[in-house]
């Protein structure tokens, strides 16, 4: 009793009794049934040609689709060494922009900001508008780095604007054919963000409306695109199922050509004198 409570308790060890009857249930009866038909060996090729061709299927099912056993998935992840922005200066140092930004060191925060996003939009990055597909999770990327990296606090900050560049897909067959386009370009993407004033907080009341702090800088969550290895894994399998069901079946038909030979050469009628 106290060792089946232990397996049920132990998900590793439920987990590998789970594989291991399962293999032996559903391959086992299989190659019992084709070895007590066919022979050991013939019914062994014939059950590892059908496993290894069902699997290189729902592989390529996988790997088409996206489903199944994946990898990573895309995500954005910080600039090494560049990934919080809080300088008008560190944004040209991390090139970012091609030339410094025209703006006074003493200027208000705000002006500074509106500096960084001429200069932005003048050297190819693109501002996202809200409604934009990847604007939330661009924003929701910056604000986990910026939690993170302790800067600020959550509720501490406000997303103000997101800029992205790059990205884009290769080779294509005029401008809108792209089913080819295996290759990406390195796509960045700039969050601003801006502190907020604390606010105090009365009981009764309904929290009262963020309001941007303008003596403090805003900062500049720089990330890069991952595109992760999502189909990976798929894909993997289905050429190691492929060159197992491909070496079965090469060797299958070897078989039969011998089989072939071999008949043909005992049913000859010996020649007479």
């Amino acid at each position: 009793m106290h060792a089946l409570l232990a397996i049920n308790w132990e998900p590793q060890i439920r987990g590998i009794l789970i594989i291991i009857i399962s293999v032996g249930t559903l391959c086992g009866s299989t190659y019992l049934i084709l070895g007590t038909n066919i022979g050991a060996r013939l019914g062994f090729l014939v059950a590892l040609a059908g496993l290894s061709g069902w699997m290189m299927v729902m592989t390529l099912v996988w790997w088409t689709f996206g489903i199944g056993l994946t990898g990573e998935s895309p995500s954005w992840q910080p600039v090494r060494n560049n990934s919080i922005l809080m300088q008008t200066d560190s944004v040209f140092a991390a090139g970012v922009v091609q030339e410094p930004i025209d703006v006074a060191a003493d200027a208000p925060f705000t002006d500074q900001a509106a500096a960084v996003q001429k200069s932005l939009l003048g050297n190819g990055w693109r501002q996202l508008g809200e409604s934009d597909s990847s604007y939330g999770e661009s924003a929701s990327a910056g604000g986990f780095v910026i939690e993170e990296d302790g800067t600020l606090k959550a509720g501490e900050y406000q997303v103000v604007e997101v800029f992205d560049k790059g990205g884009a897909r290769y080779p294509k067959i005029g401008e809108s054919i792209d089913f080819v386009a295996f290759m990406h370009k390195p796509h960045w993407v700039m969050v601003e963000v801006a502190p907020l004033l604390p606010q105090r907080a009365e009981p009764g009341r309904a929290p009262a409306r963020a309001e941007l702090d303008p003596s403090q800088p805003h900062r500049y969550v720089y990330m890069i695109r991952d595109l992760g290895n999502k189909r990976v894994p798929a894909a993997i399998i289905a050429f190691g199922s492929a060159l197992v069901f491909f070496a079965c079946c090469y060797l299958l038909h070897i078989r039969d050509k011998r089989v072939l030979v071999n008949r043909a050469g005992g049913l000859a009628v010996p020649a007479t004198s």
